[in-house]
């Protein structure tokens, strides 16, 4: 069992890699060799630094990351997420990923909205311990489709005027999974805080199988453990009633809209400007969306470009 806290995802991901390399014990699950601690709380204490900036090592993709949020929190499983990460692909069965956590969270069965019941029971017993989103559902989950969660639920627990967040999760593999599940996450976690008029609390993540895949140590060895801070996000925030037209006008930059969902949409769409080929373009683009995301999305593009690579995850 490991613990592991950091105020910030660059100092959070960098001491739980150590901690892995340190700790891990080798193991093959699927005949893919990986090293893997059983039991690891990996704390966040400061949720609006969500995102991973390791470069040149670990070099995240801003424009996923923002895509990947809005589609779970509209509760999608569509097929425009391949768009920003076209691996995912390799998940799906008939083109559906049929473990996507958005019609979960959302439309639990067809009907429960899982989001707003957390949130109003919140908002009428602020000290309640029945806040609780479950994503992995055995009923789906115990047939032989592709894509089985990984996330297994969220709680939400308010004290002292905080909102606490806690995570569980069956597997995670840090080098990929983690640095995206951390940044959606933590949005869903302040966007409850906002909703419930509360403070962003810590944000608590529990794996009961945190691994690293053979192929990613050389590299996860080259990060340092002692990193310098991500960069701290704007508040986020969106009106309850209005929150499923402010997503779908997120997505489409029409038109886009103010603060941080700018900044999701500005990235978001540099990123098809660059699928497209029109490179000076989306690195304009990305410019104008400044924040946090916008830099992070020229320095995807850099990281891209010395690949030799059009996209990736």
């Amino acid at each position: 069992m490991i613990t592991v806290r950091g105020d910030s995802a660059n100092e959070l991901f960098a001491a739980a890699v150590s901690a892995v390399s340190w700790h891990g014990a080798s193991t093959a699950p699927r005949g893919l060799e990986t090293s893997e601690v059983l039991g690891a709380h990996l704390c966040l204490t400061q949720p609006r630094r969500r995102l991973v900036e390791l470069a040149p090592v670990r070099v995240v993709n801003p424009a996923f990351a923002a895509a990947e949020a809005i589609w779970i929190l509209s509760g999608s499983d569509a097929a425009w997420i391949y768009d920003y990460n076209d691996r995912l692909r390799d998940f799906a069965d008939e083109g559906v990923l049929l473990g996507a956590y958005g019609p979960r969270l959302r439309r639990w069965n067809g009907r429960l909205d899982q989001l707003e019941r957390v949130r109003d029971l919140l908002c009428r017993d602020p000290q309640t311990r029945r806040a609780v989103i479950q994503l992995y559902d055995p009923g789906r989950d115990s047939s032989e489709h592709k894509d089985v969660p990984c996330t297994l639920g969220f709680r939400f627990y308010l004290r002292d005027g905080r909102l606490q967040m806690h995570t569980t999760m069956r597997s995670q593999d840090l080098w990929l999974g983690f640095c995206y599940d951390l940044f959606t996450f933590t949005v869903i976690h302040e966007l409850m805080a906002h909703w419930v008029g509360a403070e962003l609390g810590d944000y608590h993540h529990h794996v009961d199988s945190l691994h690293l895949y053979a192929q990613h140590q050389p590299d996860a060895a080259r990060i340092p453990r002692t990193v310098e801070a991500s960069r701290t996000f704007a508040p986020l925030d969106a009106e309850w009633n209005a929150f499923d037209d402010l997503l779908q006008q997120t997505l489409l930059s029409d038109p886009e809209p103010p603060g941080v969902w700018g900044e999701f949409s500005s990235t978001m769409r540099s990123y098809r400007l660059w699928k497209s080929d029109d490179r000076e373009e989306a690195r304009a683009v990305a410019r104008q969306a400044g924040g946090v995301l916008g830099p992070a999305a020229l320095t995807w593009y850099h990281h891209l470009a010395h690949r030799g690579i059009a996209a990736a995850p």
